[in-house]
């Protein structure tokens, strides 16, 4: 079996957890998951399956649409509910307050990575220093926020629309919006909506997963990943030297291409400079 089931993940559930709990299910360890999701967070996560795992590394660059729920007044360790409480205040903010400061993160904006995470300092993950009580200086980074909606604000707790690049961390930001409040803030709960081209409308339960026969029918062809591409489907001869791994001569535009061979198979990411098209990553079964 190859291609990419979007699955929505289940809270409490880590990402990994779901690629373990797949692999039973697709019946190979074949498997990679498409962007990590924290065990509070629920929604999109793309789980790459067989041959399709090698589309993964195209995936990690992809923007994401969150909904979010800013609890305002209280600060913890994670940055979410489920850390231990730092401090409480009393929250006084109108909702004209709350857009106006939502205003100062849309853009290109600077974002220091939570003690709580992934990232590496000197070869250790941060969360694992985090659980020893030691924090480290982390370099802030840049990020973009594309969109930053008020879905709803009842004076304690605001839903947040949030589509943003790479690398960002939704609950360093509802700290700091919560800090640029006044009266701090952390992240209540998380829902990842899109992925990439992928939306939580295509998205399938584990549950759904684990009790079906038909695990494959809810595989979408890896040439999905590539939809911005434009199609070109290549000669017999140029097809043959594509599974040779060499390049060739077409009059194609410079660009990036989904290839396919005269069958409808699709090759893979190619790339045309200087009237040449060559291999970026091939799919085709060996």
């Amino acid at each position: 079996m190859n291609g990419i089931v979007i699955v929505d993940k289940p809270q409490g559930w880590t990402s990994q957890d779901v690629v373990s709990k797949l692999r039973g299910v697709f019946g190979t360890r074949r498997i990679g998951h498409g962007g990590t999701l924290d065990p509070m967070a629920t929604g999109v996560l793309p789980v790459f399956v067989g041959r399709a795992t090698r589309g993964v590394e195209f995936f990690e660059h992809a923007e994401k649409t969150y909904e979010a729920v800013l609890r305002l007044g209280l600060t913890t360790d994670t940055e979410d509910i489920t850390g231990t409480v730092l401090e409480e205040n009393p929250v006084n903010v109108s909702k004209e307050q709350l857009l106006a400061v939502l205003e100062q993160f849309r853009g290109e904006i600077e974002q220091i990575p939570p003690m709580y995470s992934a990232l590496k300092v000197n070869g250790q993950k941060l969360y694992d220093l985090a659980r020893q009580g030691k924090e480290v200086e982390r370099k802030s980074r840049k990020i973009t926020v594309f969109r930053l909606e008020c879905l709803s604000f009842d004076g304690q707790e605001a839903k947040l629309l949030v589509h943003c690049s790479k690398g960002t961390y939704i609950r360093t930001l509802c700290k700091d919006i919560g800090q640029a409040l006044g009266c701090g803030g952390c992240m209540a709960a998380l829902r990842r909506v899109q992925a990439g081209e992928y939306t939580i409308e295509q998205a399938v339960s584990l549950q759904e997963l684990t009790e079906t026969k038909m695990p494959e029918k809810y595989l979408a062809p890896v040439d999905s990943l590539f939809s911005q591409f434009e199609k070109v489907v290549l000669t017999p001869n140029q097809e043959k030297r594509c599974r040779n791994g060499n390049s060739f001569s077409v009059t194609l535009p410079e660009g990036m291409y989904r290839a396919y061979s005269q069958s409808g198979e699709f090759l893979m990411l190619a790339q045309v400079e200087n009237g040449t098209m060559s291999t970026v990553k091939s799919f085709f079964e060996i």
